[in-house]
């Protein structure tokens, strides 16, 4: 266990903020929270130390309390989940690749297990999210359970690793007749004989009990070879399910075989012989011949000496290894006959007449090293081994062999089938463990996150540049996430050097000079690969200063933002972006993938760290109120987190909460999304003289550095405003209050009653200085209006927004709604009075008989975000004027251009544009005279609402 960390180490690690805002700890690292019960919440240090060109701060989560509202209540879901899960599950897979216990626990499956998408080769990185959920869980909430289970994932992995360092070490289970060895599924590991095991025998026969765990065709019982081309094998398990011996000097089609006639039953104990003398070969099973061959020519004399004797691994590298226990296997140099064979079943072999085997027998019955005895006499000793080896570096931590780390480096375009994202699942097991250490001060978390960081730089640092480079370019293979961000971080707690340079070797060029230049090359990009590179870039400008990263990271998120952007915040369709400015162009059912949004959230607070533009907090609001509420199911489930993966945009898409197999990256980051909703509520300037509110929701902040509290209390976005209560002491800063882009006229402030003076811009921070006191109240009144978003690509279809709130119709039509919303505009240009609200459900509404309601809300119910804007004739106030309403080349209606004025001081100021407009448009031809007249009569003689 690593030595406890300094004051100074743990102040750095206040610096950590990707997964979680900065945190700090009292002197003293915990090694778990068995050493001490936690406190209601986790300990902190005044004054965390921030990157000192971050500009503002974010607080910890501990220091803001949610309230009650949507955000408490889906993450109340959430932490339900996080109570209930059996976190032996995921460590199922990390137990298996070190041939340790599996406690009996079956791996969660889906992207998490062997039989997953792409064989699992992802496995491990859901484990990661979760250890992230748990700390942000821990630190919001402050309860024993969550840290307990930090405890216990984190011994857990520390086991894991120490079990990696060393050779294989047996593990006993009960067996046939006394002990056996099992071979966990996953391990990857079999048992090694020496050379020389057959000599030159003509006949012979190979005898063993075993007990198979897992179907997997082609699973060697044992197989003696050079390569694929000379060998005899045992498979328990043939592509037809049935056992088969088979030898050959001729490769696969020179095999002569013996076929079984029934598969072996799982999870019980089977006895297989094999006897070969006088070119007649016959399969045994529990004793009973069933297979008989007596054209078999070859035998271990005829094939000459072999090089590789193994029990439980094939020739064939793509076949399974044997998953199950060995108990009793025995060689014997003659072909024993049909009642010594079937004796074999009813006792040990040293108890039956046929004896132990004269050339190996192994009883397996060893219960600790890696080691088998052979008690034939010959004293050829067998080996435990793992098929890959072994780590490279101690530090070496991972669910599944180095090997896809390792065919990475000559790999020169993306198979999934063999190596997916292995630096992908490498940083999400590296946050987990850093959140971990910053969640409970647990120094073992710390020690096995800067082992993963030094096994990195050892393996990483030894490359070619060129290969670097053509390993980070590689479609999904290559992808490695947010790693560059954790690396920073644990550099940030550590200090090594080389963790700082470890961040530097994943720098992919062709991408970062093209976005420092300004150069849009993201189309036909894989979006979630590319996304949290930047937000890496970001943190490696804070470690660095080199002006590239960061220039190249706000380049980036513009390119994005608005031009590849869904009206809900998201980005993607089928996971990669398309052209810039397509958007109706490419919405599917597979649009908007969550991980997207959780990682441009990311991206966009952490630039605001630097640049305090308020479109990254308009966009953080849009899409955390859309999207990422909306991709979370309104309902308990302890076994799955329902999350979206893709939130298909199509007319009547409904949202599938239980995606692909299960445990996939967006349901990770859904989980982490669930439990820190609190993290950008409140910035700080990093001088403290000023607060940000970023966003209205019902939460409470406790601001130690400057001894005051700050309670918002609202029922945003229900409620249009909010209220913010001083408490604590008396202090002097400057509240800095977000106007949102979407805001309009009426955004008013006061305080203790008192307006305060000064004119809102849309897209700002309205600033209240002052010295605060206790009880100072500070109303906030952001009155909302029904608006549309129309596509870049298509202005007709169009998203309907009230203030924060994407609307969407829910309808189980496939095709586009046709919605008009100008009958009823008021003056103000709100289209809301086209609407009639739903008597006691706020923000839901019907237009034409179709309901509408906020995107947040985490239903199956088919749903249309976006809908065909169709206004075929000019109705004012209600009124129809009986014209129809003509467009421009463009599409831009006359009602358009109308309401675009919008708002107007009265009825006549409308009036009076309108008469403006119809000239324009008889003038230039667009409209007819009489036609005209008809639509200024109408305006006049209409009564609109204010």
């Amino acid at each position: 266990m690593a030595a406890p960390l300094s004051r100074r180490s743990l102040l750095l690690a206040a610096a950590v903020t990707a997964g979680t805002p900065t945190v700090s700890y009292a002197a003293g690292g915990r090694t778990g929270p068995a050493a001490q019960a936690p406190a209601p919440a986790p300990a902190a240090l005044a004054g965390p130390v921030t990157p000192a060109a971050w500009s503002v701060r974010p607080f910890d989560l501990e220091d803001v309390t949610l309230g009650r509202g949507t955000f408490a209540d889906k993450r109340r879901l959430m932490l339900d989940h996080a109570r209930g899960y059996d976190v032996n599950r995921l460590l199922q897979v990390f137990r298996a690749n070190a041939g340790l216990s599996t406690l009996g626990a079956v791996a969660p499956g889906g992207w998490e297990g062997l039989d997953g998408e792409a064989n699992g080769n992802l496995r491990g990185h859901y484990t990661g999210h979760f250890l992230t959920m748990l700390s942000q869980a821990y630190r919001s909430t402050g309860e024993r359970v969550f840290a307990e289970r930090i405890d216990a994932m984190v011994g857990a992995l520390a086991e894991v690793r120490e079990a990696l360092r060393r050779d294989p070490a047996v593990l006993s289970t009960p067996g046939r007749f006394g002990a056996a060895a099992e071979q966990v599924r996953g391990s990857h590991q079999y048992v090694d004989l020496p050379a020389g095991v057959l000599g030159d025998t003509p006949s012979l026969t190979l005898a063993a009990w075993v007990k198979p765990t897992h179907a997997g065709d082609w699973a060697r019982v044992f197989d003696f070879g050079d390569d694929t081309s000379r060998y005899l094998y045992l498979a328990a398990r043939n592509a037809d399910g049935v056992p088969r011996f088979a030898i050959t000097d001729g490769g696969a089609g020179g095999e002569q075989g013996l076929d079984g006639t029934a598969a072996l039953p799982l999870d019980e104990w089977s006895h297989l012989a094999v006897t070969l003398a006088d070119g007649t070969g016959t399969l045994y099973v529990d004793g009973i011949p069933v297979a008989r061959n007596t054209a078999m020519t070859l035998n271990p004399a005829t094939l000459g000496p072999l090089a590789d004797h193994w029990l439980g691994r094939s020739h064939y590298p793509a076949d399974p290894v044997f998953a199950g226990a060995f108990d009793e296997f025995n060689i014997w140099s003659r072909a024993l006959s049909a009642a010594e064979v079937g004796a074999l079943r009813d006792g040990r072999a040293a108890d039956t007449p046929a004896g132990r085997g004269d050339l190996v027998s192994y009883a397996f019955d060893e219960t600790s090293g890696g080691a088998f005895a052979d008690a034939s006499g010959r004293g050829l000793t067998a080996v435990l081994r793992r098929t890959w080896g072994g780590p490279s570096h101690p530090g070496f931590l991972a669910a599944y062999p180095e090997t896809q780390f390792i065919e990475l480096e000559s790999m020169t375009g993306s198979d999934y089938t063999k190596v997916w994202a292995p630096y992908y699942t490498a940083h999400k097991i590296l946050r987990g463990l850093l959140d971990a250490h910053l969640a409970t001060a647990d120094d073992r978390a710390l020690d096995l996150a800067s082992g993963m960081g030094d096994w990195m730089y050892a393996r990483l640092s030894k490359l070619p540049a060129a290969t670097l480079q053509r390993m980070w370019g590689i479609f999904s293979s290559g992808e490695f996430g947010g790693i560059v961000e954790a690396i920073c971080d644990l550099h940030a707690v550590t200090g090594k050097a080389q963790h700082l340079a470890l961040a530097r070797l994943f720098d992919l060029d062709r991408l970062i000079d093209a976005c420092a230049a300004n150069s849009d090359v993201l189309d036909g990009l894989h979006a979630n690969q590319h996304i949290p590179i930047f937000t890496g870039l970001v943190r490696l400008y804070d470690e660095t200063g080199e002006d590239r990263y960061l220039t190249a990271a706000k380049n980036f998120w513009r390119m994005v933002v608005p031009h590849r952007m869904y009206a809900i915040g998201g980005t993607s369709s089928g996971e990669f972006w398309k052209a810039r400015d397509v958007i109706a162009g490419t919405i599917t059912d597979t649009t908007a993938e969550s991980c997207c949004a959780y990682n441009m959230l990311k991206l966009s607070r952490t630039l605001f760290f630097h640049d305090q533009d308020p479109a990254y907090m308009d966009y953080y609001e849009r899409a955390l109120y859309n999207q990422v509420l909306g991709s979370k199911e309104d309902k308990p489930d302890a076994e799955k987190p329902l999350v979206t993966y893709f939130i298909g945009l199509t007319p009547g898409h409904v949202r599938d909460y239980t995606p692909k197999q299960g445990t996939t990256c967006c349901e990770g980051t859904g989980m982490e999304s669930a439990t820190k909703y609190q993290d950008s509520v409140y910035f700080a300037a990093a001088d403290g003289g000023a607060l940000y509110v970023n966003l209205y929701s019902r939460s409470t902040l406790t601001w130690a550095e400057r001894g005051v509290t700050v309670t918002q209390t609202t029922d945003y976005p229900r409620e249009q405003g909010s209220t913010l209560t001083i408490g604590g002491g008396s202090a002097s800063f400057a509240l800095l209050l977000r106007v949102p882009s979407w805001a309009g006229a009426g955004f008013r402030v006061t305080v203790n009653g008192r307006a305060v003076p000064g004119t809102p811009t849309p897209g700002s921070y309205f600033t209240v200085s002052r010295t605060w006191r206790r009880g100072d109240t500070v109303r906030v009144r952001i009155p909302f209006r029904l608006r549309v978003e129309k596509a870049l690509d298509d202005p007709s279809l169009q998203a309907l927004f009230y203030g924060p709130v994407n609307l969407v119709a829910r309808d189980a039509a496939t095709r586009h709604l046709e919605c008009g919303l100008y009958a009823n505009a008021s003056l103000s240009g709100d289209l809301l009075p086209t609407l009639t609200p739903v008597s006691g459900r706020p923000l839901h509404y019907t237009l034409d008989g179709t309901e509408w309601a906020p995107f947040a809300e985490g239903t199956e119910e088919p749903t249309h975000a976006y809908f065909r804007r169709s206004e075929p004739r000019v109705v004012l106030g209600g009124t129809d004027s009986g014209v129809a309403n003509p467009a421009k080349d463009d599409g831009t209606t006359l009602l358009d251009e109308i309401w675009a004025a919008a708002p107007f001081r009265g009825k006549g100021a409308l009036v009076t544009h309108v008469r403006a407009t119809v000239d324009a448009w008889v003038d230039a031809g667009l409209l007819g005279r009489e036609a005209g007249e008809r639509v200024v009569t109408t305006a006049r003689k209409a009564s609109y609402a204010d």
